[in-house]
């Protein structure tokens, strides 16, 4: 897969989540596999520009987040342009331009899915940010504002004459936020709009047999992984291998899937503090636990607790718990295992849908 000079080793790619896919959560992905390009969670650019702490704080990364895309938010050119500049000092592998945002507050100063209104204009701004910076301008945009307006193949055709390097396209448009159904023939006709410019397909992918179907069915070059990532971090090894081999890999052991856990809260301690870092664990920690069968016990502490040693011992105490729901072998009996999640796209051809995944708590509820 490449875009523009950059080269990566996959065409998978880890969507922003806000509040979710920060630094110890991409470095989780990634050293599970499969994971060709990360992207921050979106930035203002004044705030970058301005060097504002929490700013830098959200684009904080490390040698292990490589290659990583910053995604800035923002609709004076200028404040953009020299937002890419710093980014591109700093060792960021491309800057993604955020068209796509439905929140009130950001559209309302002409940026997110406001942009997708006024092609000319964005188009330029887009422009702007190509000659400014040497490493790939990218966009993620929705399909349009509402059904009325899908403005996406043109908006893609006027992006790829300004030299953006991708285009990653939710299937939605703002006014669906995350409801409804995801539209594969949107993104389609998107990809056909365009040239040579590769087109990255985005909405409820959470299985690999989804993120197939995605590509077969609207010829995009490449999968962006958002809620679907949270739910099974393994998302991304196991789509690369069903991608080459059409060959399902195993779901992770229960003991996988703690260590895991408990591996995402040390590098939230590393990179956040003990004390911060549990409180964000929170919300966090029963997102991993969707997977370990009876999990309400855990669930009900774990949102609690305030240091590493308390999760430890919640994380004990839930193991002698869970003892009672497991057979000889030490495996769930088969009325406690938790039930696959099955893309209901299946079900009706060129739509897909969210498989019952829910949108995480927080920022993000109105992504």
């Amino acid at each position: 897969m490449q875009i523009g000079s950059l080269k990566l080793t996959s065409n998978l790619f880890l969507s922003p989540l806000a509040g979710y896919t920060n630094l110890p959560f991409r470095i989780v992905a990634r050293e599970l596999g499969g994971v060709g390009l990360a992207t921050t969670d979106l930035v203002n650019a004044r705030s970058l520009v301005e060097r504002k702490a929490k700013a830098l704080k959200l684009i904080e990364s490390s040698d292990a987040d490589r290659p990583l895309a910053v995604q800035i938010f923002g609709s004076v050119p200028e404040e953009m342009r020299d937002a890419a500049i710093y980014l591109a000092s700093t060792g960021a592998a491309s800057v993604d331009i955020n068209m796509g945002c439905p929140v009130g507050k950001v559209c309302r100063t002409g940026s997110g899915s406001a942009m997708m209104t006024e092609l000319e204009r964005t188009a330029s701004l887009a422009h702007t940010l190509v000659e400014a910076v040497k490493i790939p301008v990218t966009a993620k945009m929705r399909l349009g504002w509402d059904d009325a307006n899908i403005t996406a193949p043109d908006l893609a055709r006027a992006l790829e004459d300004a030299g953006v390097a991708a285009i990653f396209i939710h299937g939605r448009t703002r006014q669906q936020g995350f409801s409804g159904t995801v539209n594969l023939s949107g993104i389609r006709a998107v990809v056909d709009a365009v040239k040579e410019m590769p087109v990255i397909g985005n909405g409820d992918v959470t299985t690999p047999e989804a993120a197939r179907k995605m590509i077969d069915d609207t010829g995009c070059a490449g999968v962006s992984i958002g809620r679907g990532a949270f739910y099974n971090p393994w998302i991304f090894q196991h789509t690369a291998h069903f991608l080459a081999t059409g060959e399902l890999l195993p779901e992770p052991s229960f003991s996988e899937r703690v260590r895991v856990m408990s591996r995402h809260l040390d590098l939230m301690v590393q990179v956040f503090g003990e004390s911060q870092a549990c409180r964000m664990f929170r919300k966090v920690a029963p997102w991993h636990a969707k997977r370990f069968g009876p999990a309400h016990e855990f669930n009900k502490r774990v949102v609690r607790i305030s240091s590493r040693a308390e999760f430890e011992d919640v994380l004990e105490n839930y193991l002698r718990w869970r003892q009672q729901f497991l057979d000889d072998q030490g495996e769930l009996k088969p009325r406690f295992r938790p039930a696959p999640l099955v893309a209901s796209f299946m079900e009706e051809p060129g739509t897909l849908h969210p498989g019952h995944l829910p949108v995480p708590k927080g920022p993000v509820d109105v992504w």
